[in-house]
């Protein structure tokens, strides 16, 4: 129990209590985020540490750390930021006199895992050298004869030229490898200088906004793992690439446009805009979108330009564009018209890379949307793991071979490598929501339930890219549903089903969720809707498949199909 301000925070029954005793609802990685700064309370504890202490092993990114910390104060009733502090380029410290156990000796190490002292080790009495064996002296003895020691003399002098001629050797071999062409003069990663987002307007208010911005774009790029983000006073001396903004207020929206310039030429490699409406978000959600919306353009651009390829001009962007118009239209009749211009697409450019990674999503979208079954079914996963893995060994670091990979492994229900593969594409776009997405949903098939919805959100945070946003929505309700949480399920569902309404499992998923409330009017209406847009669903062709899922993400499943057939899914 740790007691500070009139609060109780009670570890063993995972609850705030405030002064008057009533219990404080938070979620349980802000309960954890709180029990670290109060158990370390004096202590500036890094957001590094506390994300690898609340998350350990697990890709997430800052936001999730500041939704917690607004929890948090909240709770509290920090609105002046008195106990929660940020100590600038540092961290958090709780400034607040904290009593319980668990404060002395607790502390959370670099690694970010909190451990307590350990007792100091009893003193341990020098040993004494024993004196030397009857065998020991006897080699005395021998050596100190005249002629062992000429023949011993000689061994040694052997055993040094031959050391000093091996080590010539190698030497000569560690040069010669060193000084081949492309090492030591090779050009190192690629460096990019942020300068400070401009504010045109001399608004104090849009001022903090444009240097806030300017720091989460820095971050983010700054965890792009084949580039070097350098301080602004370097970018016309050291920096291959500068990116300049600026940010503008109006009634309706924030707009921010940004611009990349290559320095050595002058010329503008790439340019991005982006609004973000403070209506329904708060300034920290408003912050995270127009770094993310800018921030993910850029991320694309630049690994675009990282992985060059003189084809990516050629006529296949044209046959992909085309295809995935056509896939986009979700009707079997399009998913073979677009695969037919895939395949000549190939057949003509057997090494193309973009080629391949679409061909690859096209039929894995084919085998999600029930297009292909059975012997088809089988060859097209064969095949397109293939094609990835062929892909990531030309371009290892391409983005949307990254990407695709970690779609396909979820697709076919390896979770494990698909979180890999994720947080790859994520290493060359933080900001990415699709491949954030694809994290949350193999940490649900793994029963991590609220990591998943902390991926998720984060996801909605970044809103990149917008025309997948009702995907980590969804994403959202469904951790929730997982979990019991049928109220905070709902709105995260219908603001899916307002982005997009043409997905029956939304639909569906809301009727559990009316039916755990006890709506039964709009639960039956909600599966009427679903059951309008699937056809021919039931209890046993709804829920994903189960190979590799966690008897804990099986259990909680049982528990909505059960739901949904009291809504009116068939059984059969």
């Amino acid at each position: 129990m740790l007691r500070f301000s009139g609060f109780e925070l009670d570890s063993e029954r995972a609850e705030l209590r405030r002064p008057d005793g009533e219990t404080v609802k938070l979620r349980p990685k802000t309960l954890e985020i709180l029990r670290l700064l109060a158990g370390n309370a004096g202590h500036v504890l890094s957001k590094q540490q506390l994300m690898e202490a609340a998350w350990p092993n697990v890709h997430v990114g800052e936001d999730s750390l500041f939704q917690c910390i607004r929890e948090i104060r909240t709770a509290l009733g920090d609105d002046k930021r008195q106990v929660v502090r940020v100590i600038s380029g540092r961290g958090y410290l709780f400034q607040a006199e904290v009593t319980g156990p668990e404060v002395t000796g607790a502390k959370v190490t670099e690694a970010g895992v909190t451990e307590v002292a350990a007792p100091a080790a009893p003193e341990i009495p020098p040993v004494s050298r024993p004196e030397p064996a009857a065998s020991d002296t006897t080699v005395a003895v021998v050596m100190n004869s005249e002629p062992a020691k000429r023949v011993f003399d000689l061994s040694r002098r052997r055993i040094a030229f031959a050391s000093v001629a091996a080590l010539a050797i190698l030497c000569t071999a560690v040069a010669v490898w060193m000084l081949r062409p492309g090492l030591i003069f090779a050009r190192g990663p690629t460096s990019i200088a942020v300068m400070p987002i401009v504010d045109e307007s001399n608004d104090p208010l849009v001022a903090q906004m444009a240097a806030d911005v300017s720091g989460r774009l820095t971050d983010g790029l700054a965890k792009i793992e084949n580039i070097r983000v350098l301080i602004p006073e370097q970018a016309t001396t050291k920096a291959d690439f500068v990116v300049k903004g600026e940010l503008q207020k109006s009634e309706q929206a924030w707009t921010i446009r940004t611009r990349m310039t290559e320095t050595a030429t002058g010329e503008v490699k790439w340019t991005a805009s982006y609004q973000v409406s403070p209506a329904d978000t708060d300034l920290q959600t408003q912050q995270s979108r127009l770094a993310a919306g800018v921030g993910h353009a850029l991320a694309l651009r630049i690994n675009e330009l990282l992985n060059a390829d003189p084809r990516s001009a050629s006529k296949s962007n044209v046959v992909i564009e085309q295809a995935t118009a056509h896939i986009n239209q979700t009707s079997p009749e399009r998913f073979q018209a677009a695969q037919a211009m895939l395949e000549k697409a190939l057949a003509e450019d057997p090494d193309n890379v973009d080629v391949q990674v679409a061909l690859a999503a096209l039929l894995m979208r084919g085998v999600q949307m029930a297009w292909l079954s059975g012997p088809e079914r089988e060859a097209a996963e064969t095949r397109t793991d293939a094609m990835l893995q062929q892909t990531l060994r030309a371009r290892p670091n391409y983005i949307p071979a990254n990407e695709a990979y970690c779609r396909f492994l979820n697709a076919t229900n390896q979770f494990r490598a698909s979180l890999v593969a994720c947080a790859k594409a994520l290493s060359f776009d933080p900001w990415n929501g699709i491949a954030l997405y694809h994290v949350g949903l193999a940490q649900v098939q793994t029963g991590r339930f609220e990591d998943a919805l902390a991926t998720f959100m984060q996801a909605d945070r970044f809103d990149t890219p917008q025309v997948s946003r009702w995907t980590w929505k969804i994403g959202a309700g469904w951790a929730n549903m997982l979990m019991g949480r049928a109220e905070e399920a709902v709105p995260w569902l219908l603001k899916s089903i307002a982005i997009t309404s043409a997905s029956g499992r939304t639909h569906m998923l809301l009727a559990a969720a009316y039916q755990q409330l006890g709506k039964t009017d709009e639960a039956r209406a909600a599966m009427e809707k679903g059951r309008e847009l699937r056809p021919g669903s039931t209890y046993h062709n709804v829920p994903t498949p189960r190979k590799n899922s966690s008897p804990v993400y099986i259990e909680a499943t049982e528990r909505i199909m059960q739901l949904m057939v009291a809504a009116g899914l068939p059984a059969s």
